[in-house]
């Protein structure tokens, strides 16, 4: 029980953060600055993918999966 608890612990981790993201992203706002940008739409995606591989290599460094 204790390993299923820190598994879903650490999913839990990883997505809170990225659910935020994407949150705050897909409200629908009139003055927003990344709006007329191109390179406003890949910046998030790697953001995204930059969170998610630092928190997995943090987990794997520190033994955690």
């Amino acid at each position: 029980m204790n390993e299923i608890m820190k598994v879903l612990t650490l999913i839990g981790t990883i997505f809170i953060p990225l659910t935020f993201l994407a949150g705050v992203y897909g409200m629908n706002f009139r003055h927003f600055p990344e709006l007329d940008l191109i390179w406003a739409y890949p910046a998030f995606w790697l953001i995204c993918t930059l969170l998610t591989i630092f928190m997995l290599l943090f987990f794997r460094r520190r033994n955690w999966l």
